[in-house]
């Protein structure tokens, strides 16, 4: 069948469309992008924890990566953190880095830009002079103008690409067996050593947090190191993407 010059002008005009939409997509990615893990051959991952500090479980927590020689980034929501101001300098002077988890830990699609910014603003002054630009969206939820706030304050947006869903009552070995089946050279790994908020009471308890922890360094240290983020990214080549999820009001709902 011969295509006459008007299919033809319109087979290139979709093709020019699909090709506009990558490359925005792309420039969109590189520009305000959120990391999830970093592409390298290297055998390191980044170990991340939110929520904390907590006066209880983020001090334990600290001793098993010193057993173990690991370093891990701490996203800290800033109302704990200008309550236990000796945990922030800790983890700092352990060799950990500290990042930036807002003020009170707010679904950030749910509340104004101004919002948004004071979170940024009451975090990083609670977290001085140890936090760096780096922020974790609570809940991993996110709008394009919620990363567009983030990127106006000069802040990186780390997500992850390994999850151990640890806010539920899973034990340490379901834990490790579920990070286990997802870790690759240049993950970052989502874990908490604290809960903010939490379905129900006994969920906020991190003993199986730690134990699993603990197991995965015992294992499986001799197989990868476990790095900050900033180390991590001195490894190879962060995979940015546009990270939107917006946020699931049912699930918030059933916090306390």
């Amino acid at each position: 069948m011969t295509r006459t010059p008007r299919s033809i002008a319109k087979s290139i005009v979709r093709r020019g469309i699909k090709v506009g939409r990558r490359l925005r997509s792309l420039l969109l990615s590189s520009v305000i992008g959120t990391i999830t893990n970093v592409k390298t051959q290297e055998a390191v991952v980044g170990l991340t924890f939110d929520d904390g500090p907590h006066p209880e479980f983020t001090p334990r927590l600290l001793e098993i990566l010193e057993k173990h020689h690991a370093r891990a980034t701490f996203f800290l929501v800033g109302e704990s953190a200008k309550k236990y101001p000796e945990l922030v300098e800790k983890i700092a002077k352990a060799g950990h880095a500290i990042g930036n988890h807002s003020w009170d830990h707010p679904s950030f699609p749910l509340i104004s830009s101004r919002s948004r910014r004071w979170q940024l603003r009451a975090c990083e002054e609670a977290i001085a002079p140890y936090g760096q630009k780096l922020f974790r969206p609570p809940f991993g939820d996110q709008t394009i103008a919620a990363r567009i706030d983030a990127f106006l304050y000069g802040y990186k947006v780390i997500a992850w690409n390994v999850v151990g869903v640890d806010w539920l009552d899973h034990d340490a070995d379901v834990i490790v067996n579920r990070i286990l089946s997802q870790i690759t050279p240049g993950s970052i790994i989502l874990l908490h050593d604290a809960l903010y908020l939490s379905r129900q009471a006994n969920y906020a308890s991190r003993e199986a947090t730690l134990k699993a922890v603990d197991l995965l360094l015992e294992g499986h240290q001799k197989k990868y190191r476990f790095l900050t983020v900033p180390e991590l990214l001195e490894h190879g080549r962060p995979k940015q993407e546009l990270w939107l999820q917006d946020a699931d009001k049912s699930w918030l709902n059933s916090l306390e």
